[in-house]
């Protein structure tokens, strides 16, 4: 199975096509699964979860008309030794993001703002995940989005923003961003992280 061509006139009805950067065609399953540019199952864009529960369907004996949540398994235990799925992948990007922004300087030169402009544009082509990808490309482009790159402080603020707008779009709960230097780049006041 090939992922459709977004150019082709034939459209697969088994998959929508996303608008993607040119590097990362896929595309979405009818069942949710999101596809890479082979048209294989994205490691890197879908859970372990995910994944278990379209093994469990399709070698369970369920037919296509069963919903999801009949045949949902639980989580399954931390794998160290796989290809990370979405959800390590998101959790150890975050890490980074937020790691870089608490060694960004406080007050960076000309040169110091173009490589993180370039960084985070460089990110949003190349990310595993190209539905993550382009998401955060298309909300990096929105004017109120741009990121705030003239202080440590302004470009700890904005990453923490980013951050809650995919909490909210995953239905996880907001950071309070007035507590991110504590959590990325101090420790916790209450002398736990020493």
């Amino acid at each position: 199975m090939t992922a459709p061509d977004p150019d082709s006139s034939e459209k697969s009805s088994d998959a929508t096509v996303l608008p993607q950067p040119p590097a990362h065609k896929g595309a979405i399953s009818k069942s949710g699964i999101i596809l890479g540019p082979d048209g294989k199952p994205c490691r890197s864009c879908n859970s372990y979860r995910d994944m278990a529960n379209m093994s469990a369907m399709l070698t369970g004996g369920k037919s296509k008309s069963t919903p999801l949540s009949a045949v949902v398994s639980p989580p399954p235990q931390e794998r160290t030794d796989c290809p990370p799925d979405v959800e390590q992948l998101g959790r150890s990007t975050w890490t980074l993001l937020h790691s870089i922004t608490a060694t960004y300087p406080t007050s960076p030169t000309p040169s110091q703002k173009s490589d993180m402009q370039s960084f985070l544009s460089i990110l949003s082509r190349v990310y595993p995940c190209w539905v993550c990808a382009e998401d955060f490309s298309v909300w990096m482009k929105q004017p109120a989005n741009t990121p705030k790159l003239d202080s440590q402080e302004d470009f700890g603020r904005w990453m923490c923003n980013a951050h809650n707008e995919v909490n909210k779009k995953l239905g996880k709960p907001e950071f309070d961003c007035n507590f991110w230097k504590e959590r990325w780049r101090d420790g916790w006041k209450d002398g736990r992280c020493d």
